[in-house]
C-alpha cells in the first residue's frame, strides 16, 4: 500500500467524500485536482492572500453524520508554490492520530478529524462574512436546504414585507447571495438604492463570493458613486468589492473611471479593487494604473499589495514587467527606491 505523503493522498485514500474551497480571495470551490498539482509543485496556487493558501475542507469520513471542515492556511514561497514543510508536519500528525492505513481512517471517530484542528499552526479563522458564505455554498452544493434565516432576508429584500433590517441573519444574507437567481437579482437592483447602508454593506460581503447579473451591477456601480458623493467610504467601498463578481465590461468601466479619479483612489478603495477585483486588473492599462495609483497613496501599503499581486498566477508576469519598467522618476519608480535603500544608521 502507497503511503500518505499529502493532504491529496489522505483524501483520496481514506475515501473522504471532500468539497474543496478557495478561502482566500473569494469563497469558490476548487477541484482536488487542482490540490494535488499545487500539492506536488506543479502549479502555483491559483488565488494566494497574504502569502498564503487558504483552503476550506469539508468532508465526511466514514460514516460521520455531520461533516467536519477544517481551515487550513499553507504558507507560500516567492512564486506562489508550497512551501511543504509545514503541510508535511500536518500530514505527520493527521497519521499519528488518524492512524497510517486506509481501513483505520475509515474508522475513526469524528471527534478525531476535528481535533486535528487545535493547537494547529496551519488552522486559522476566517471572518465571519466568509464563515457563512462558505456555510451557504456547501450546504447548496451538498443539496441540502438553505438555513431558516433565508426566509426573512428574501422577504426583506425582495420588498414584499416590512421587516427590522437589524434581525435579519448573516447567514441569510449568504444563503441569498449563494442562491441568487436571475428573479431575486432583478429585485434586489430595484431594492439596492434604499436600503439601509449598514445592510447594504452586510449584503455585498456576501455578495463579494458570487457572480453579479448586469442588471444588479448597475445598481451597484449607483449605489456606490452615491455613497462617494456623500462620503460614506465604507458603502462606496462595500460596493466596489461587490464589483469584484460583476462582468469585466461593467466593473472594469467603473474601475477605470475611479483610477484616473485621484480623490477616489484612497487606501480602502485600492485595497477592495486588490482583494476581491483582482481579475478585473489582468488588462493591459487597467494594471499599470492600478500601479501608479497605489504608489501615490501615502497610507497605502504599496510593497504588501504589490507583493500579493504578483503572487497571483495569471497578474505575476504583468506585475513584475510593470514594476521593472517603472521610470524612476515615477511614483512607483520612488517608492521602489524607498524599498531597496538600505536604512540610515545614526550616530
Amino acid at each position: 500500500m502507497q503511503p500518505i505523503h499529502t493532504l491529496n493522498d489522505f483524501f483520496q485514500r481514506s475515501g473522504a467524500e471532500v468539497r474543496a474551497y478557495h478561502l482566500g480571495r473569494r469563497v469558490e470551490p476548487f477541484s482536488l485536482d487542482t490540490l494535488a498539482a499545487f500539492e506536488s509543485g506543479e502549479l502555483a496556487w491559483p488565488a494566494p492572500w497574504q502569502g498564503e493558501a487558504r483552503l476550506g475542507l469539508v468532508f465526511r469520513l466514514g460514516d460521520m453524520p455531520d461533516p467536519v471542515i477544517w481551515f487550513l492556511a499553507l504558507p507560500l514561497d516567492e512564486q506562489g508554490k508550497l512551501d511543504p514543510a509545514p503541510r508535511d508536519a500536518f500530514v505527520q500528525r493527521l497519521l499519528e492520530t488518524l492512524g497510517r492505513n486506509a481501513q483505520s481512517l475509515e474508522a475513526a471517530p469524528p471527534g478525531k478529524a476535528d481535533n486535528l484542528m487545535h493547537d494547529n499552526p496551519l488552522a486559522f479563522t476566517p471572518s465571519l462574512p466568509f464563515r457563512a458564505v462558505l456555510h451557504a455554498r456547501a450546504t447548496r452544493d451538498m443539496g441540502q436546504p438553505a438555513s431558516q434565516h433565508l426566509e426573512p432576508v428574501e422577504a426583506y429584500l425582495s420588498g414584499q414585507q416590512a421587516i427590522d433590517w437589524q434581525a435579519l441573519g448573516l447567514q441569510g444574507l449568504a444563503d441569498y447571495a449563494v442562491r441568487l437567481d436571475a428573479g431575486a437579482a432583478r429585485a434586489l437592483a430595484e431594492r439596492l438604492a434604499t436600503l439601509p447602508a449598514e445592510a447594504l454593506t452586510s449584503l455585498c460581503y456576501c455578495l463579494e463570493h458570487v457572480a453579479i447579473p448586469d442588471e444588479l451591477a448597475h445598481a451597484l456601480r449607483r449605489r456606490g458613486e452615491l455613497a462617494a458623493t456623500q462620503g460614506d467610504i465604507e458603502v462606496f467601498c462595500a460596493c466596489v468589492r461587490a464589483m469584484g463578481g460583476a462582468s469585466t465590461a461593467i466593473a472594469g468601466d467603473w474601475f477605470d473611471i475611479l483610477l484616473a479619479d485621484p480623490d477616489a483612489c484612497g487606501p480602502d478603495m485600492l485595497a477592495a479593487i486588490a482583494g476581491r477585483g483582482w481579475v478585473h486588473l489582468e488588462h493591459a492599462s487597467r494594471l499599470p494604473q492600478f500601479l501608479a495609483r497605489l504608489a501615490e497613496t501615502p497610507h497605502a501599503d504599496f510593497a504588501s499589495m504589490a507583493r500579493d499581486l504578483a503572487l497571483i498566477p495569471r497578474l505575476r508576469l504583468p506585475v513584475l514587467m510593470t514594476l521593472r519598467e517603472a521610470q524612476a522618476d515615477s511614483a512607483i519608480g520612488r517608492r521602489l527606491a524607498e524599498l531597496t535603500r538600505p536604512p540610515q544608521r545614526h550616530a
